[in-house]
């Protein structure tokens, strides 16, 4: 949640006016969540900062666990505790189901997507589709070809680098982008654009992770004009819509002049046009925007987040070298000269050191680190506080995971607290530990974790298989760990690293 910098001018323009405390109980005498003082018209918006889930991890050290806060006119509950999370996701997950309007994904995503819908019929028949047509165990088995195809291609193209430092940041998002091409478009999915399509990705993804002004303070909408950031949309917008609509028209012609293909090869645009064929004359919405929708709201999910987890992962073993060659230990013992020297998922299974590194960065890197906000369908309550029919709720997943009431040194890289534990049982934990929850929970809750973790897994057991991994020879020491906020929080510096490659 990045915050605009003509909205750090109005702070300054507005810190002669007094200070004013939010009331701490609603019109009809029940008790709202505490809150922190504010400021006219702007509320709490500019105490975000550029790293908003940690300035309110630290209003919620003096404040509590669940706050309420005024960004301009938009009412919002932050939740920062696991027991506020449950209540959230679990307990009263109906009453907390939707989402809020947010012009950015309104414009980039049609308002037809399953991500950003709010809580209704549409939104139930896109989970469905993505649930049982897209992201089922099966279809996610049928594209392990395309996984192993581009971590074979990653490595490659490390080795081809030579003694040069790998941009690894870059490498990596090659990689999310060729897993997720493939699934959605098919093996022919570099026709589409290749590195034009990264650039128009990257730009689609920057774009929905910026926070508008008018999202929060609606008379200054004009300044998102006045910035471009209206413009950019618009043009991105229509330079995905028109890809969209050429992939759309190529599989409908290939379904013409061929038979359909097999199940197992069947990408993520095939399922939906048969999903869209079986709809017909059912009344059922699910027409070329929904499926232009949920392609976007793939690439959003199942790029930015894992290249970023992966980022973050080879940074922390960077800096802490014990750990990474233990993980290199059990990868390098899992893989035999018979397995033709390369790592396959039919070796994740045994990575049990490895998936713990994993997980470790999910709770100390959260990608997300307040997930997607959830809007109040009816009034209710967040451990006793009142929260309003249609109030903003922020959970703080990055603060739940470091709170030291739950995690022992909870600020620091040891994979080894997962070793053992309940935790290593799933990544996905959906309502039994609150205090992990990098993918949400409950009815929106990812859906597109067993999309992700394989995909993960396969690239971080394929780098440190085939090399071994430090920094260029001249810089620092160790990697300072800046973050930058976006669509999700990334490693601030592009990450490079020399790789010099192992053999038995």
């Amino acid at each position: 949640m990045d915050v605009s910098p003509f909205v750090a001018l109005l702070f300054i323009a507005l810190l002669s006016l007094l200070l004013f405390a939010t009331r701490t109980s609603g019109r009809d005498g029940r008790r709202l969540p505490p809150s922190p003082p504010g400021l006219p018209l702007l509320g709490h918006l500019p105490l975000l900062g550029s790293l908003p889930h940690r300035n309110l991890q630290a209003m919620a050290a003096k404040h509590g666990p669940v706050m309420l806060l005024r960004l301009g006119r938009v009412p919002t509950v932050v939740a920062s505790a696991a027991a506020a999370a449950q209540e959230v996701m679990k307990t009263r997950d109906l009453a907390f189901a939707s989402r809020p309007r947010m012009r950015m994904a309104e414009r980039l995503i049609y308002g037809r997507d399953m991500v950003f819908a709010p809580y209704g019929e549409h939104w139930r028949q896109a989970r469905r589709v993505c649930v049982v047509h897209l992201l089922s165990q099966r279809r996610v088995q049928s594209l392990r070809r395309a996984r192993e195809l581009e971590a074979a291609a990653m490595v490659d193209r490390v080795r081809r680098g030579g003694v040069q430092a790998v941009n690894v940041t870059a490498l990596i998002i090659s990689y999310t982008n060729g897993i997720i091409s493939r699934a959605a478009f098919g093996d022919g999915g570099s026709l589409y654009g290749g590195e034009e399509l990264t650039k128009l990705f990257a730009d689609f993804e920057g774009l929905l992770g910026t926070v508008t002004v008018g999202d929060f303070v609606p008379w200054l909408a004009w300044v998102d004009t006045l910035m471009g950031l209206d413009a950019r949309a618009a043009r991105t917008s229509a330079q995905m819509d028109a890809l969209l609509e050429r992939v759309i028209a190529d599989h409908r012609q290939r379904r013409r002049d061929r038979r359909r293909e097999d199940d197992g090869h069947r990408d993520f645009v095939d399922v939906m046009l048969d999903v869209n064929d079986e709809a017909e004359g059912t009344g059922v919405m699910f027409d070329d925007v929904a499926i232009k929708a949920i392609v976007l709201d793939m690439f959003a999910a199942a790029t930015d987040t894992t290249y970023t987890t992966l980022v973050w992962a080879m940074a922390e073993l960077i800096n802490h070298p014990h750990e990474m060659r233990r993980v290199q230990d059990e990868v390098r013992a899992a893989v035999v000269v018979s397995d033709g020297g390369r790592v396959t998922e039919d070796h994740l299974p045994k990575l049990c050191y490895l998936r713990c590194v994993i997980k470790e960065t999910l709770r100390l890197r959260t990608p997300l680190p307040l997930l997607v906000p959830h809007e109040t369908t009816e009034d209710t309550e967040l451990l006793g506080y009142h929260v309003p029919a249609r109030s903003r709720v922020i959970v703080n997943a990055w603060a739940i995971a470091r709170d030291p009431a739950a995690w022992e040194s909870p600020d620091e890289f040891v994979p080894e607290r997962f070793a053992g534990d309940d935790l290593t049982a799933d990544y996905l934990m959906l309502g039994q530990d609150f205090r992990f929850v990098p993918f949400g929970a409950g009815r929106r809750g990812c859906p597109g974790v067993e999309f992700a973790v394989p995909s993960m897994e396969l690239a971080l057991a394929s780098l440190l298989y085939h090399f071994d991994w430090e920094l260029p020879a001249g810089g620092p020491s160790k990697l300072e760990m800046h973050e930058l906020n976006g669509l999700t929080v990334r490693f601030k510096a592009t990450l490079r690293l020399v790789a010099k490659p192992w053999s038995r």
